[in-house]
């Protein structure tokens, strides 16, 4: 079965504190795992929320990295979300579960737009 996409869906725990509450570091390290994993940055936009914890999101040309943390848990929730076959998901979100210092990582691949077919462009 052909599909567009592969989703990488993680739990990412353990992981330093300090480097959680980091929107500067946080964004450096999601944008670094596009770029690892082969992917094209297009636009960046991360928010540090008061008191702790950092959201961002990396469009990539093959769609997307984000990230939500709560670093009172040492916790992050990561997607990777990647188009086509060049690159690899799982590249990136093993590197963002390096750089967090992470001890411990539970994650699930989605495929997405399954289709029996081959895929055929729909101009409108």
């Amino acid at each position: 079965m052909k599909n567009l996409g592969r989703h990488v869906l993680a739990e990412v725990y353990d992981c330093d504190p300090n480097i959680l509450n980091d929107a500067e570091e946080i964004e450096e390290i999601l944008v670094k795992a596009a770029l690892e994993a082969g992917a094209e940055v297009r636009e960046v936009a991360f928010h540090k929320f008061s008191p702790q914890g950092v959201s961002g999101v990396v469009i990539i040309s093959e769609s997307h990295l984000t990230i939500h943390t709560w670093p009172e848990f040492g916790y992050a929730a990561v997607d990777v979300f990647t188009c086509g076959e060049r690159v690899n998901p799982w590249d990136a979100c093993n590197y963002i579960a390096d750089k967090l210092c992470a001890k411990h990582m539970d994650a699930t691949e989605i495929k997405r737009g399954l289709f029996d077919a081959p895929v055929k462009a729909i101009n409108f």
